[in-house]
């Protein structure tokens, strides 16, 4: 075989030798990326846990005790999980609280109930402020699934639009990424929330946290707020809120519209 052959087959070879190095290099690095995203995930498992160990799951209503130990904050954060967007067609599953010191309780709201009295006690305390984010739609559902009038609201999604006059995304995601510097999971959002005798750790995780960080949330945008002069106009809207609530469950859309 002439040698300028022989150099050449040499040659080839080492290229193949270089690529089958560098797929294999690839492949080690693709299965360390995959057991690290692993341990990555059981780690963040096991931070929840730790974080939500005062986490508690009431069923029908508040005790007596979470009760007058909620009565004596100056706000409490208020979300619901329902089945749907509709009150009068998805029912009310869950029902998310929490103080300014953390203590986050769910209150698993069964089908067919119409009454929670500690609840409506806690959320028509006038002394208590309640921090929602878009207040409309839980206080509608709680007005129409266990005849709650909720009052003094604080509304997030209202004060961001005021006050955050720089961004159109409103949505807690991304005020909380803004204010709080935390990344919320919201994979367990659109998830069947009626089987609630049966929720996963990922729904109460994510259900804990949709309350988590309102209170700290809603302080900043009362500064930013007041600093842009803008504070009266937001305390306005929020006692316009029943309003709007009746409209919703009536199924009137608009009517402030000229059309």
């Amino acid at each position: 075989m002439p040698k300028a052959s022989i150099i050449l087959l040499s040659f080839l070879f080492a290229v193949d030798n270089l690529k089958e190095e560098g797929r294999g290099k690839k492949e080690e690095g693709r299965e360390k990326r995959v057991v690290n995203s692993q341990q990555s995930t059981v780690n963040s498992q096991k931070l929840l846990i730790m974080e939500f160990a005062d986490f508690q799951v009431c069923d029908g209503d508040i005790s007596d005790s979470l009760l007058s130990y909620y009565l004596t904050a100056p706000a409490i954060a208020v979300d619901t999980e329902t089945m749907g967007l509709m009150p009068w067609r998805d029912r009310l599953c869950l029902v998310q609280l929490c103080d300014p010191q953390g203590k986050v309780a769910a209150v698993r709201i069964a089908k067919g109930q119409t009454a929670a009295p500690n609840l409506k006690k806690l959320m028509e305390a006038e002394n208590i402020e309640k921090v929602f984010h878009f207040a409309r739609f839980d206080m509608a559902t709680m007005r129409y699934n266990l005849s709650i009038d909720i009052a003094p609201v604080f509304c997030t999604k209202i004060a961001s639009k005021l006050a955050r006059t720089y961004t159109n995304k409103h949505g807690l995601k991304d005020l909380i990424q803004e204010l709080e510097k935390v990344e919320l999971n919201k994979t367990s959002q659109s998830s069947d929330w009626g089987n609630s005798e049966h929720l996963s750790d990922e729904q109460l995780s994510y259900a804990a946290n949709d309350v988590r960080y309102l209170l700290s949330a809603k302080q900043k945008l009362t500064a930013m707020l007041q600093r842009e002069e803008r504070w009266e106009i937001a305390q306005q809207c929020f006692q316009c809120l029943p309003v709007f609530v009746s409209l919703d469950l009536l199924q009137y859309n608009n009517v402030f519209e000229h059309g």
